[in-house]
């Protein structure tokens, strides 16, 4: 694919493109529950809950809620749609306004997945519909912000160690995320993540991942960024349950 050199080539030159704008350096938390529910042996919902904090000063960022449901249209295409609701409480941890901003969103996916040799490579293509209630510095307006966001995530998968039903899985992958819409034009280049992880898995159904991800995003000024350090705690739960196809 030709998009994946100029992926890459952003991820790798995002630091560079910061050290030429202001970044406001923060360090945040992810603590995420991920619940997977077979419905069928192609069909599935997927639900999680994700709450992102500060962690100097300690102070919430944002929650969020999210419904989807997907299905594996062949061995290496995988569908996906669904709607999440962020609660978004501020984008300062030395800010501490007295109300919340929603955000209402929905999202379509298609994920192409090839194995090769023993890793398992994710392509995956994103679109997401965002609805965001805007606001002052003091309260909430009624009125609402629309835009879309393209998204590009390359991941793979790999298996470190194996014994009966545990395991202890890796992962890495690289995402570009690109605004559009008439309240985005300063900062069409939205953010680059990149992020790295171990898993275990106590059985197939439960595993407990920690990871790492380095996300610098373009603020709405579309000229300062935010270089956070994020650390991601997920709880993957997959709901044991006899499915017919």
């Amino acid at each position: 694919m030709k998009i994946l050199p100029i992926v890459f080539l952003l991820g790798l030159t995002s630091p560079f493109l910061l050290a030429q704008k202001k970044a406001d350096q923060q360090t945040l938390t992810w603590i995420r529950y991920y619940n997977i529910f077979p419905l069928t042996e192609k069909w599935a919902i997927h639900s999680e809950f994700d709450n992102r904090s500060f962690v100097n000063p300690v102070h919430e960022n944002l929650f969020v809620i999210r419904v989807q449901g997907r299905y594996r249209a062949t061995q290496n295409i995988d569908l996906g749609g669904g709607f999440a609701y962020f609660n978004i409480n501020t984008q300062d941890p030395k800010a501490d306004p007295d109300f919340s901003v929603p955000e209402y969103r929905a999202q379509q996916d298609i994920t192409f997945i090839h194995d090769i040799a023993k890793i398992t490579f994710h392509n995956r293509l994103q679109l997401e519909e965002r609805f965001i209630q805007k606001a002052t510095k003091t309260e909430l307006l009624d009125d609402y912000a629309s835009s879309l966001r393209f998204r590009y995530r390359l991941q793979s998968m790999f298996t470190l160690w194996q014994k009966d039903k545990r395991s202890i899985k890796g992962t890495l992958s690289d995402e570009i995320l690109f605004n559009y819409g008439k309240d985005n034009k300063r900062n069409t280049f939205d953010q680059n993540r990149i992020y790295a992880a171990l898993r275990y898995h106590f059985n197939p159904n439960i595993g407990l991942e920690l990871g790492y991800l380095k996300s610098f995003q373009r603020r709405s000024s579309g000229i300062d960024f935010y270089d956070r350090d994020i650390i991601r705690l997920t709880l993957y739960h997959r709901t044991n349950r006899k499915t017919k196809a």
